[in-house]
């Protein structure tokens, strides 16, 4: 069963948004590209966006390592119809987040500089490293290993970023905050930017430990904090791995049951984070199948309703800008 969407009026439909972090793809039965985003937009103020790597329009031939390339050219190509089509007034793609595969050690220079070339707005590489032991849980779509984020040949092609000032979008499970906090540590002039508030994992074997995971979660959460070199996304936690089942009612749930289901996670990513290193993303189209678009950003909203009129211009826009050196 796929839950019906439900949609909401947007409120305060003037707040100007850089969202943090979406995707494009074409895949059999699943289509969202510029049309589908623009449509889940409606009645938003989305200034601009930053394009997330999903696998998505890889070249067909040539170099295996240099195939992710395709993705940035892509995108590229889109972003400059957009900012060519005077009706569309959202900066697509503002920044461009690719993938190369660190795990190439050095040799990883040539796809970075590939990227770099094909785009001004290509701003970092996201290496998926979401990885759990139990079979109850999909891993990452980079086949990710054991302790891949600490390894000689991984470290070898991460230290090539700083020399090109590129950004490192880091997807990992929330029992993986300790090793990304190493590498935070290692690498202290790599900007790194957490992906969907670490990806809480309450499936499969962490299904009836949800306060344990919870705690768990928090105190890494303000350990990673305390590297000055991250920043955290505030998404993304609607997906089916959070074990909120959304996808699976008959109708999606509304922004007040959303927010008080997540309410702790946001404020705890934010407290221990402060307002200048945190950014709202809908990690659309992924989390399409729980929540619909209004509804994730109206529980952003009303989060921060209580927050500064500076505090939310941070949160919702310049925090991400910045992050990207936009």
């Amino acid at each position: 069963m796929t839950a019906e969407p439900l949609i909401e009026v947007p409120i305060e439909p003037d707040l100007p948004i850089c969202e943090a972090h979406h995707h494009l793809w074409d895949r059999p039965g699943n289509r969202y590209l510029l049309t589908e985003f623009l449509a889940d937009t409606v009645g938003l103020n989305i200034k601009s966006t930053i394009y997330v790597e999903c696998e998505a329009f890889y070249r067909q031939s040539g170099s295996e390592a240099l195939k992710p390339v395709g993705e940035t050219e892509f995108v590229e190509q889109l972003a400059q119809q957009v900012a060519d089509n005077p009706s569309i007034d959202i900066d697509i793609a503002k920044g461009i987040v690719g993938f190369a595969n660190l795990n190439l050690g050095e040799k990883v220079a040539l796809v970075l500089d590939a990227h770099m070339a094909t785009s001004r707005r290509f701003r970092g590489i996201r290496h998926c490293a979401a990885w759990d032991l139990s079979d109850k849980i999909v891993n990452a779509h980079t086949q990710p290993t054991e302790g891949m984020l600490l390894s000689d040949t991984f470290c070898k092609g991460f230290a090539q970023l700083a020399k090109r000032e590129l950004r490192f979008d880091a997807w990992v499970f929330h029992r993986q905050l300790p090793e990304l906090s190493r590498l935070a540590r290692r690498f202290p002039d790599t900007v790194i930017i957490l992906d969907h508030l670490g990806g809480p994992l309450l499936i499969g074997p962490y299904r009836d430990s949800r306060e344990t995971e919870f705690a768990y979660w928090k105190r890494e959460i303000r350990e990673l904090a305390s590297c000055a070199n991250v920043y955290v996304k505030l998404g993304g936690i609607q997906m089916p791995m959070s074990g909120w089942a959304f996808h699976k009612r008959a109708e999606q749930p509304g922004s007040d049951e959303v927010l008080a289901l997540t309410r702790d996670w946001y404020l705890h990513a934010i407290d221990a984070f402060g307002v200048d290193r945190c950014m709202f993303e809908s990690n659309f189209p992924a989390d399409k199948p729980s929540v619909s678009y209004s509804v994730i950003w109206n529980v952003f909203k009303k989060l921060t309703q209580g927050f500064s009129d500076t505090e939310r211009a941070k949160l919702f826009n310049d925090n991400a800008l910045a992050a990207y050196g936009i």
